[in-house]
């Protein structure tokens, strides 16, 4: 698995996630192809790899209520894109910019 040699290379700090974004529908149901400036922006992604949590005001680690693997709802902006390997393309959020964890 591509994802799991990724997380082994990039490990995030503090309170980040990597997140790789859910792929754009291209077609319909019916197989007609769907425009690249038409496609909906896609607002959900799997996490990869998460940090091991921020410091609160006494210093003590608070961990992280994302683990690897979840499914999670992203803000339509924000985030740093990073590119590990060709054709793939990974997103930096911290936590707190993460909208929902989707269950299901």
């Amino acid at each position: 698995m591509a994802a799991a040699n990724v997380a082994k290379r990039l490990i995030p700090l503090f309170d980040r996630v990597l997140v790789q974004r859910a792929e754009a529908v291209t077609k319909t149901k019916g197989g007609i192809v769907i425009p690249e400036k038409a496609q909906a922006k896609v607002l959900k992604g799997t996490v990869i790899a998460v940090g091991p949590g921020s410091r609160n005001d006494k210093g003590e680690n608070v961990p992280l209520s994302i683990k690897i693997g979840d499914v999670v709802l992203l803000p339509e902006y924000g985030g740093t894109k990073v590119e590990l390997e060709e054709n793939k393309e990974f997103h930096l959020f911290r936590e707190t910019d993460i909208l929902a964890k989707l269950e299901g």
